[in-house]
């Protein structure tokens, strides 16, 4: 994605899979001849029922998401994109501003593990390989092989097309879960990093290139000897996480910011925001269940 990024679409999918809860069913099994646990032995089953849906729904907004992020691999095959990311500026980590001195990137956002704030691909560093450029015509193969090993700073968002709108439903245009938004130009980054043939396409900007990752430690990446380029910035006034050098344990490996604060994976929103034709479905289904063993 080049340029500033396009609001991601507030779409919400929402099933009752989706919620870390364990059915009431299993909870409390019931029949005609038992009560409801919250329930008095004078209550009728409708008013049994009415009770549980109130129960449900007064949990909602404290029910944690189980995200459907992106699993992908250690090292394989992404698509590469580039934006404009000013110099000292705090991205979705929360990382140094002096981050900015060395190559950084934004992941898609149902790899980087959050919809909003801080996740798990922050700090995390990859080497990443050019292998040839994917829209132009015909593909152009550089006769030199550039590298740069960057370090996760930014969330891409979400979108209904573009680069960074893989889900695990499916991949982006090129065919990959993955994309790499890099933050060029940077004065840590070659003006000529990304290689072209001007007279054959009449352009020297490819804009998306595929290109081979593999995940390294961050010792290799260029700011890790500058102690002022590495962790979070302190008194932000809001959560940030921008471990040195991550490994994938949960003591040195954010958490995904959405998954504790109950925000869906696919949007981007601060608060809450549930349809409501869509949030009455699992708790039908809970009803007709609940019915079923009750009568």
């Amino acid at each position: 994605m080049m340029g500033s990024r396009s609001n991601i679409h507030e779409r919400l999918v929402f099933s009752a899979r989706a919620l870390r809860l364990p059915s009431p069913l299993l909870l409390f099994p019931i029949n005609s001849k038992k009560m409801l646990p919250w329930s008095n032995s004078s209550a009728t089953p409708l008013s049994q029922l009415l009770s549980f849906i109130f129960t449900f729904l007064s949990f909602l907004p404290r029910i944690s998401w189980a995200s459907e992020w992106i699993d992908y691999s250690p090292d394989g095959y992404a698509t590469m994109t580039h934006y404009s990311l000013p110099e000292n500026f705090i991205a979705a980590c929360g990382c140094t501003s002096t981050s900015t001195n060395y190559p950084t990137a934004a992941m898609n956002q149902m790899a980087y593990g959050s919809s909003t704030s801080y996740g798990p691909a922050c700090g995390q560093c990859f080497n990443l390989t050019l292998l040839n450029s994917f829209l132009s015509n015909p593909p152009f193969y550089p006769n030199v092989t550039k590298s740069v090993t960057i370090k996760v700073t930014d969330l891409c968002p979400l979108s209904h097309s573009g680069w960074c709108n893989a889900t695990t439903l499916g991949p982006n245009a090129g065919g990959h879960y993955l994309n790499f938004d890099l933050a060029w130009p940077s004065s840590s980054i070659p003006n000529d990093f990304f290689p072209s043939n001007e007279p054959l396409y009449g352009y020297t900007d490819f804009g998306v290139w595929n290109i081979s990752y593999q995940s390294v430690s961050c010792t290799n990446w260029e700011g890790w000897n500058h102690a002022a380029a590495l962790g979070s910035v302190a008194n932000l006034g809001y959560s940030a996480c921008c471990p040195g050098n991550p490994t994938g344990s949960t003591n040195d490996t954010c958490p995904s910011y959405s998954d504790d604060n109950g925000i869906p994976p696919d949007t981007q929103t601060s608060g809450f925001a549930i349809s409501l034709s869509i949030s009455l479905f699992p708790i039908v289904t809970l009803a007709v269940s609940l019915l079923s063993h009750i009568f």
